[in-house]
């Protein structure tokens, strides 16, 4: 990387981390906690409130990620920024699992992903592109694991809302990040091509890649409903939660940095891909086989399995979606990419809520093996990374 490259990409991860830990640091205590609220007595309300922000999120990727193509991507940013503020603002004041909906909802409205992932993908060339994306993934996970920590030990001192408020401040920060660190983008030729949402939505690989992004990130929050319950069946209490997700968080990025993206680099991107899916669904049935006698070094294993497969699959899916779009329509495709993730991040909530109630813990981990299943079975037919194309040269230019 050059020195640009680096501070390019160092600062956007930033941007992701600071936003990522404003949203993850509530997962591990979001459905334990909702519960003291009035209507937190409803688990599929509970499964609709910790998934909103998903939905708002999918109706506005697109749009958001095709005005970062038209009128820049850090003005769109900073304003995606400002209204994750505000909602995150609203969710700290809450006082009712339905105002914490209508705080997540404005939350989601701060769709960013698309032009932050676009603007990376601008400051960097192909040929570095995925060690970019890695550092983003490799942020995010860092954040998880922060926050699997941090939330358990937080909450019972500041309680939900003061989660929230944390998470006012992180987006405030990020919006500093992005004012005085970020480079500016290049400029876009104003008579480049830009391909119909049409011929974006239907590109093969680029569709495999959007069911992959929601497949994972539905089964992802679905597990969060159901996983601190069978924690707690094993006697940990919810404040020394983050001495299983902490170590199985940190095992898994070592397996990740160490074996699996050096296995991408030697030819093997087709093997991974499709053994992190297969693992992640391995995972969902060695929950449901603990359902009745859980221990903690059971959890602590399958988690740290699943960790490997998503943090594999969260550094490389948005490298892959960049790959396949020209900078001209790199905001369209990166939105519609990240509103299949966010749409994912709806159900999961919305429909695990729902699953809960009806069938269980058991129910949860049946539906998220499943979804695993379809995915892979999609993905499938990818072709090797090495085959997909860039680019056009006169795209680039």
């Amino acid at each position: 990387m050059t020195a640009d490259e680096r501070r390019a990409s160092a600062a956007l991860a930033a941007i992701y981390a600071l936003r990522m830990l404003g949203l993850f640091i509530v997962l591990p205590v979001f459905a334990l906690e909702a519960r003291r609220y009035p209507g937190g007595d409803d688990p599929a309300l509970i499964g609709l409130a910790m998934g909103a922000y998903g939905l708002t999120q999918a109706f506005l990727q697109v749009p958001l990620g095709m005005a970062s193509d038209r009128f820049g991507r850090k003005p769109v940013i900073l304003l995606g920024l400002a209204v994750f503020a505000v909602g995150s603002a609203v969710a700290a004041w809450a006082p009712s699992v339905h105002w914490l909906l209508a705080g997540r909802a404005l939350q989601g409205a701060g769709a960013i992903s698309a032009a932050v992932t676009a603007l990376l993908a601008d400051l960097t060339r192909d040929t570095v592109r995925t060690k970019a994306m890695a550092l983003v993934g490799i942020s995010i996970a860092l954040m998880f694991a922060l926050s699997l920590v941090a939330a358990p030990a937080l909450v019972p001192h500041v309680g939900l809302s003061g989660l929230f408020a944390l998470t006012t401040a992180l987006s405030l920060a990020g919006m500093a990040v992005v004012a005085w660190v970020v480079p500016p983008a290049p400029a876009l030729a104003a008579d480049a091509p830009r391909a119909p949402l049409k011929e974006v939505l239907l590109q093969p690989d680029l569709m495999r890649v959007n069911v992959g992004v929601f497949a994972l990130h539905a089964a992802q929050i679905m597990m969060w409903l159901a996983v601190p319950a069978l924690l707690l069946q094993t006697g940990l209490a919810t404040e020394r939660h983050w001495q299983v997700y902490l170590p199985a968080v940190l095992v898994s990025l070592l397996i990740v940095g160490g074996v699996l993206f050096r296995l991408e680099r030697r030819g093997h991107f087709r093997a991974v891909y499709l053994g992190a899916i297969a693992l992640m669904a391995l995972v969902q049935l060695g929950f449901l086989a603990l359902l009745d006698s859980p221990t903690l070094a059971g959890v602590g294993a399958l988690l740290c399995l699943f960790f490997v497969g998503f943090n594999t699959q969260e550094a490389g899916q948005p490298s892959l979606a960049s790959r396949l779009a020209s900078p001209r329509q790199r905001g369209m495709a990166l939105g519609v990419f990240n509103t299949l993730m966010s749409l994912g991040i709806f159900t999961g909530g919305a429909v695990g809520g729902l699953v809960l109630k009806a069938w269980g813990a058991s129910g949860i981990f049946i539906a998220s093996a499943a979804l695993m299943l379809l995915w892979l079975a999609a993905a499938w037919r990818m072709r090797p990374v090495a085959a997909m194309p860039a680019p056009p040269a006169s795209a680039r230019s």
